[in-house]
């Protein structure tokens, strides 16, 4: 599956902030790019649908970003969605805790589009390979 095809999720409080990682995801040729500004509105977004990534903010206004990737992490249909922690808390607890959570990556603000880049391409990599048939003939809307 192309970059084009893929879905992503941008869980975001900072709208200056939401605006700039979605920059980086069209830059990178993802076109599917879905944003939330709290853990609710995120939640309803994964109810009606499994993307391909989760872009998500440790520290939001309603939920934390620890309790929201416990939360795709026990949801069966999507305990498989990689989801890269993004926070301006880059303490070595606060990433031993995403870690333990479940998340498959921490990226500390600020951090460069190139860094960005790296960690995102790295984890839809990982998630075609993890599909059955290893992403070929993928059916999934």
């Amino acid at each position: 599956m192309d970059a084009s095809q893929r879905t992503v999720l941008v869980v975001e409080d900072s709208p200056l902030f939401r605006k700039m990682v979605g920059e980086f995801l069209h830059a990178l040729g993802i076109e599917r790019v879905l944003e939330a500004s709290n853990g609710r509105a995120a939640m309803e977004f994964l109810a009606a649908g499994r993307p391909d990534l989760v872009c998500l903010d440790l520290t939001l206004p309603d939920v934390s970003g620890y309790d929201l990737c416990e939360y795709i992490r026990g949801t069966k249909a999507l305990a498989t969605v990689p989801v890269l922690m993004i926070s301006a808390r880059g303490t070595l607890l606060d990433r031993a805790q995403a870690e333990e959570v479940g998340a498959d990556g921490y990226l500390t603000k600020p951090f460069s589009q190139d860094e960005f880049n790296q960690q995102v391409l790295s984890m839809l990599a990982r998630n075609v390979k993890s599909l059955p048939g290893g992403g070929k003939n993928d059916a999934r809307t």
